[in-house]
Protein backbone atom coordinates (compact mmCIF):
# COMPACT_ATOMS: atom_id res chain seq x y z
CA UNK A 1 0.00 0.00 0.00
CA UNK A 2 1.28 3.63 -0.84
CA UNK A 3 1.49 6.83 1.38
CA UNK A 4 -0.81 9.49 0.30
CA UNK A 5 -0.80 13.20 0.87
CA UNK A 6 -3.81 15.33 -0.14
CA UNK A 7 -3.89 18.79 -0.13
CA UNK A 8 -7.43 20.27 -0.14
CA UNK A 9 -8.50 17.51 1.51
CA UNK A 10 -11.45 19.36 3.14
CA UNK A 11 -13.08 20.05 0.16
CA UNK A 12 -15.54 17.60 -1.68
CA UNK A 13 -12.85 16.19 -4.26
CA UNK A 14 -10.48 16.06 -1.36
CA UNK A 15 -12.46 14.18 0.81
CA UNK A 16 -14.01 11.70 -1.65
CA UNK A 17 -9.87 11.17 -2.83
CA UNK A 18 -9.20 10.64 0.93
CA UNK A 19 -12.53 7.88 1.56
CA UNK A 20 -11.26 6.31 -2.00
CA UNK A 21 -7.80 5.78 -0.39
CA UNK A 22 -8.96 4.14 2.58
CA UNK A 23 -11.48 2.77 1.17
CA UNK A 24 -8.53 0.75 -0.72
CA UNK A 25 -5.86 0.56 2.31
CA UNK A 26 -3.35 3.26 1.41
CA UNK A 27 -1.91 5.75 4.22
CA UNK A 28 -3.09 8.89 4.02
CA UNK A 29 -1.93 12.66 5.30
CA UNK A 30 -4.81 15.48 4.89
CA UNK A 31 -3.66 18.68 4.72
CA UNK A 32 -5.59 21.73 5.40
CA UNK A 33 -5.36 25.26 6.14
CA UNK A 34 -7.31 25.07 9.20
CA UNK A 35 -8.19 21.43 10.83
CA UNK A 36 -10.64 23.72 13.23
CA UNK A 37 -12.64 23.54 10.11
CA UNK A 38 -13.54 20.33 9.63
CA UNK A 39 -13.75 18.56 12.57
CA UNK A 40 -14.90 15.42 10.44
CA UNK A 41 -12.04 14.21 9.22
CA UNK A 42 -9.59 11.61 11.05
CA UNK A 43 -8.07 13.33 13.81
CA UNK A 44 -4.72 11.59 13.20
CA UNK A 45 -4.28 12.34 9.60
CA UNK A 46 -5.09 15.86 9.31
CA UNK A 47 -2.02 18.60 9.15
CA UNK A 48 -2.50 22.27 8.87
CA UNK A 49 -0.29 24.07 5.56
CA UNK A 50 -1.08 26.30 2.61
CA UNK A 51 -0.60 24.74 -0.29
CA UNK A 52 1.58 27.77 -1.41
CA UNK A 53 4.67 26.84 1.11
CA UNK A 54 6.84 25.17 -0.65
CA UNK A 55 9.36 24.28 2.60
CA UNK A 56 5.76 23.23 4.55
CA UNK A 57 5.28 20.85 1.26
CA UNK A 58 8.96 19.62 1.27
CA UNK A 59 8.32 18.64 4.99
CA UNK A 60 5.02 16.88 5.29
CA UNK A 61 5.97 15.33 1.80
CA UNK A 62 8.55 13.55 2.81
CA UNK A 63 8.25 9.85 2.99
CA UNK A 64 5.09 9.66 0.82
CA UNK A 65 4.91 7.90 -2.60
CA UNK A 66 2.47 10.19 -4.24
CA UNK A 67 0.16 13.80 -3.82
CA UNK A 68 -2.64 14.58 -4.73
CA UNK A 69 -3.64 18.58 -5.20
CA UNK A 70 -7.00 19.72 -4.98
CA UNK A 71 -6.88 22.93 -2.72
CA UNK A 72 -8.77 26.34 -3.77
CA UNK A 73 -8.76 29.66 -1.69
CA UNK A 74 -11.57 31.31 -3.17
CA UNK A 75 -9.97 34.45 -0.89
CA UNK A 76 -7.16 34.41 -3.10
CA UNK A 77 -6.37 36.49 -6.83
CA UNK A 78 -7.08 32.84 -8.45
CA UNK A 79 -4.55 34.28 -11.16
CA UNK A 80 -1.64 34.42 -8.54
CA UNK A 81 -3.16 31.70 -6.06
CA UNK A 82 -3.03 28.72 -8.67
CA UNK A 83 0.41 29.35 -10.22
CA UNK A 84 2.08 29.91 -6.78
CA UNK A 85 0.50 26.50 -5.45
CA UNK A 86 1.58 24.76 -8.87
CA UNK A 87 4.83 26.17 -7.96
CA UNK A 88 5.34 25.76 -4.83
CA UNK A 89 4.07 21.91 -4.99
CA UNK A 90 6.76 21.42 -7.84
CA UNK A 91 9.68 22.73 -5.24
CA UNK A 92 7.80 21.07 -2.30
CA UNK A 93 7.71 17.38 -3.82
CA UNK A 94 10.77 17.57 -5.67
CA UNK A 95 12.52 18.26 -2.30
CA UNK A 96 10.29 15.58 -0.48
CA UNK A 97 11.51 13.22 -3.28
CA UNK A 98 7.63 12.86 -4.15
CA UNK A 99 7.40 11.59 -8.12
CA UNK A 100 3.80 11.25 -8.83
CA UNK A 101 1.30 14.11 -8.45
CA UNK A 102 -2.34 13.77 -9.34
CA UNK A 103 -3.94 17.60 -9.68
CA UNK A 104 -7.47 18.43 -9.59
CA UNK A 105 -8.47 20.36 -12.28
CA UNK A 106 -11.23 22.19 -14.38
CA UNK A 107 -12.71 21.11 -17.63
CA UNK A 108 -12.96 24.53 -18.87
CA UNK A 109 -9.75 24.72 -19.56
CA UNK A 110 -9.57 21.91 -21.34
CA UNK A 111 -9.66 21.37 -24.94
CA UNK A 112 -12.84 20.43 -26.97
CA UNK A 113 -13.08 18.03 -30.01
CA UNK A 114 -12.81 21.06 -32.21
CA UNK A 115 -10.37 22.63 -30.81
CA UNK A 116 -10.91 25.76 -28.77
CA UNK A 117 -10.83 25.19 -24.84
CA UNK A 118 -14.16 24.67 -23.35
CA UNK A 119 -14.38 28.07 -21.42
CA UNK A 120 -13.65 29.75 -25.04
CA UNK A 121 -16.91 27.93 -26.34
CA UNK A 122 -20.22 30.19 -27.76
CA UNK A 123 -22.20 30.07 -24.77
CA UNK A 124 -20.21 29.09 -22.19
CA UNK A 125 -20.11 31.30 -18.61
CA UNK A 126 -18.29 34.36 -18.50
CA UNK A 127 -18.63 35.39 -15.22
CA UNK A 128 -15.88 32.89 -13.59
CA UNK A 129 -13.28 33.79 -16.31
CA UNK A 130 -10.61 35.01 -13.89
CA UNK A 131 -10.95 31.84 -11.69
CA UNK A 132 -10.52 29.68 -15.04
CA UNK A 133 -7.72 31.37 -16.03
CA UNK A 134 -6.25 31.22 -12.55
CA UNK A 135 -6.36 27.47 -12.84
CA UNK A 136 -5.33 27.73 -17.00
CA UNK A 137 -1.96 29.88 -15.81
CA UNK A 138 -1.15 26.93 -12.83
CA UNK A 139 -1.29 24.54 -15.26
CA UNK A 140 1.06 25.99 -16.96
CA UNK A 141 3.42 26.03 -14.60
CA UNK A 142 3.39 22.20 -14.10
CA UNK A 143 3.63 22.54 -17.71
CA UNK A 144 6.90 24.21 -17.61
CA UNK A 145 8.27 21.94 -14.67
CA UNK A 146 11.07 19.87 -15.18
CA UNK A 147 11.28 16.02 -16.08
CA UNK A 148 11.59 14.81 -12.14
CA UNK A 149 7.75 15.32 -11.31
CA UNK A 150 4.92 12.54 -13.30
CA UNK A 151 1.83 14.68 -12.79
CA UNK A 152 -1.39 14.47 -14.79
CA UNK A 153 -4.20 17.18 -14.06
CA UNK A 154 -7.46 14.80 -13.97
CA UNK A 155 -10.91 16.84 -14.07
CA UNK A 156 -14.33 16.44 -14.84
CA UNK A 157 -15.04 16.19 -18.44
CA UNK A 158 -17.72 19.03 -17.82
CA UNK A 159 -19.04 19.34 -14.24
CA UNK A 160 -19.32 17.20 -10.59
CA UNK A 161 -22.80 15.80 -10.26
CA UNK A 162 -22.72 17.26 -6.99
CA UNK A 163 -25.01 14.70 -5.41
CA UNK A 164 -24.75 11.57 -7.10
CA UNK A 165 -23.29 8.39 -5.51
CA UNK A 166 -20.63 5.89 -6.37
CA UNK A 167 -21.23 4.00 -8.80
CA UNK A 168 -17.49 2.33 -9.10
CA UNK A 169 -17.10 3.24 -12.76
CA UNK A 170 -16.21 6.10 -14.74
CA UNK A 171 -14.56 7.17 -18.14
CA UNK A 172 -12.26 9.23 -20.25
CA UNK A 173 -14.12 11.73 -21.87
CA UNK A 174 -13.37 14.83 -23.80
CA UNK A 175 -14.66 18.45 -22.89
CA UNK A 176 -18.61 18.78 -22.49
CA UNK A 177 -20.34 20.92 -20.92
CA UNK A 178 -23.26 18.56 -20.32
CA UNK A 179 -21.10 15.83 -19.15
CA UNK A 180 -20.88 14.96 -15.22
CA UNK A 181 -19.28 12.35 -13.00
CA UNK A 182 -19.79 11.75 -9.22
CA UNK A 183 -17.26 12.43 -6.89
CA UNK A 184 -16.36 9.24 -5.57
CA UNK A 185 -16.32 7.73 -9.18
CA UNK A 186 -13.96 10.95 -9.96
CA UNK A 187 -12.24 9.80 -6.73
CA UNK A 188 -11.83 6.50 -8.12
CA UNK A 189 -9.63 8.01 -11.19
CA UNK A 190 -7.39 9.61 -9.14
CA UNK A 191 -6.66 6.54 -7.28
CA UNK A 192 -6.23 4.38 -10.83
CA UNK A 193 -3.89 7.48 -11.67
CA UNK A 194 -1.49 6.71 -8.74
CA UNK A 195 -1.40 2.74 -8.42
CA UNK A 196 -0.65 2.82 -12.02
CA UNK A 197 -0.01 5.31 -14.05
CA UNK A 198 -1.03 5.95 -17.71
CA UNK A 199 -1.49 9.66 -18.08
CA UNK A 200 1.86 11.98 -17.77
CA UNK A 201 2.09 15.49 -18.06
CA UNK A 202 -1.15 16.11 -19.55
CA UNK A 203 -4.59 17.25 -18.97
CA UNK A 204 -7.56 14.68 -19.06
CA UNK A 205 -11.17 14.66 -18.73
CA UNK A 206 -13.33 12.19 -16.57
CA UNK A 207 -16.85 11.65 -17.41
CA UNK A 208 -19.23 8.70 -16.53
CA UNK A 209 -19.04 5.08 -17.35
Amino acid sequence: MSEIIIFGAGGRAGRSVLDEAHRRGHGVTAVVRDPARHPDLPAETVVAADVTDADAIARLAAGHDAAVAAAADLSADPAAFFPAAAGALVDGLGRAGVRRLVHVGLASVLPTPDGPLLMDTPGYPREFRAFLLGHAAGNDVLVGAGPALDWVVLSPAGDFDHSGARTGRYAEATADAGSRVTYPDFAIAVLDQIEQPTRHRTHIGIGAG
